[in-house]
């Protein structure tokens, strides 16, 4: 069995020293998928209501821009209220230690006798944790409210979204925009993407390469269908 790196003592010095990364994957997955959906989207509605060519890149383009960045104002809303919330919290840690720091050494200590530490090895470890500020602060953070001690860029992961979305997005289109009309074409393209989008994300995961690209694909198709069964409904009204 081969390990993912290297266990030498210069090694794991320099692995730990530039401390835990930060992974904006999912933000790419969910740009990148939703991306590809809504596009293939306008181009099932616009096919099954027997619109032109024209019609699907205008309102493809509309979408990659318009939806890209709703999606990516979103993401950073989102991400800036999680930072927001850290640092209400970590101040209320702060207080609580300077106000009540007896109360907040008894959250350790019930905190880690419930992870099965008693007796002196309890005593030792709430001594540890609480004789540095910061290690008693991320403590409580992470095991009272589950929060991890590194904190996402909400520009960072909204740049990411926008990215994903407009080029994965844009595979749809793309044999509009060489004057070849094929709906089929665009969702052979579409499915080959998801395929991918899948198997990359794989390396993050303990899915092998193959069923996590089918995993994706089944959730893209899924949506897919979905789309094209609209389109054709709306095809049925406007008839």
């Amino acid at each position: 069995m081969q390990l993912e790196h290297d266990h030498s003592p210069i090694a794991i010095a320099d692995r730990l020293g530039d401390g835990p990364s930060v992974n904006y994957l999912r933000d790419w997955v969910y740009g990148g998928i939703d991306g590809a959906v809504t596009t293939f989207a306008i181009v099932a509605g616009v096919i099954g209501a027997e619109l032109s060519a024209s019609i699907v890149l205008i309102l493809g383009l509309a979408n990659l821009l318009a939806d890209g960045f709703s999606m990516a104002a979103a993401n950073y809303s989102g991400t800036k209220t999680e930072v927001d919330d850290y640092k209400r919290l970590h101040a209320m840690e702060e207080r609580h230690i300077d106000l009540e720091p007896e109360g907040e050494r008894e959250e350790i200590r019930q905190i880690f006798q419930a992870k099965g530490y008693d007796g002196d090895d309890l005593e030792t470890m709430v001594n540890l944790i609480t004789s540095r500020r910061q290690t008693w602060i991320d403590t409580m953070l992470a095991e009272e409210f589950g929060l991890a001690t590194t904190l996402r860029s909400p520009m960072r992961a909204a740049l990411t979204t926008f990215a994903a979305f407009v080029i994965v997005g844009a595979v749809p289109l793309l044999p509009y925009f060489v004057g070849l009309n094929s709906a089929l074409l665009s969702l052979a393209m579409t499915a080959v993407t998801f395929f991918a989008i899948g198997s990359m994300k794989s390396r993050w995961s303990t899915q092998s390469w193959f069923w996590s690209g089918m995993e994706t694909l089944a959730i893209g198709i899924i949506a897919a269908g979905i789309a094209w069964a609209i389109g054709m409904l709306l095809r049925g009204l406007i008839a």
